[in-house]
């Protein structure tokens, strides 16, 4: 069984460290948060970005747009599965250009522990609503 408070602020500190390389454009910092098959749902066309190379490409390319859209993710809850090494969370997401919301809305997230003891991020969904 998982120690849901530990295993909770384990994510949460996953995901600090996932939007401090967001905003920094590191990419290899993103790198060693997501899982060699990671999956991404993105928020408004839906688009499948399937693999850690296919993702680290999707943000080499975003962080090359200018004016640069800087994205956050806010956990709002994460639960723990008691049987497997894995967590959900649940929040809500902004991208933001020069400080102006540009779109924003809700996600969930896949979370897995690994044998080194590092929660890895598995997969993605967003929902753009505004």
């Amino acid at each position: 069984m998982r120690n849901q408070t530990e295993a909770e602020l384990q994510v949460r500190l996953r995901r600090a460290a996932f939007n401090r390389a967001l905003a920094e454009a590191d990419l290899a910092a993103i790198g060693e948060i997501i899982a060699p098959d990671v999956m991404m749902i993105t928020g408004s066309d839906s688009a499948v970005i399937a693999g850690r190379k296919a993702q680290l490409a999707a943000w080499k390319r975003e962080f090359a747009h200018v004016p640069r859209t800087l994205y956050a993710r806010t956990t709002d809850r994460v639960i723990a599965s008691a049987v497997e090494p894995i967590a959900m969370e649940q929040g809500h997401w902004q991208g933001a250009n020069d400080g102006i919301v540009a779109a924003s809305g809700i996600y969930s997230a896949k979370w897995r522990l690994s044998r080194t003891g590092a929660w890895m991020l598995m997969a993605e969904i967003f929902v753009t609503l505004g």
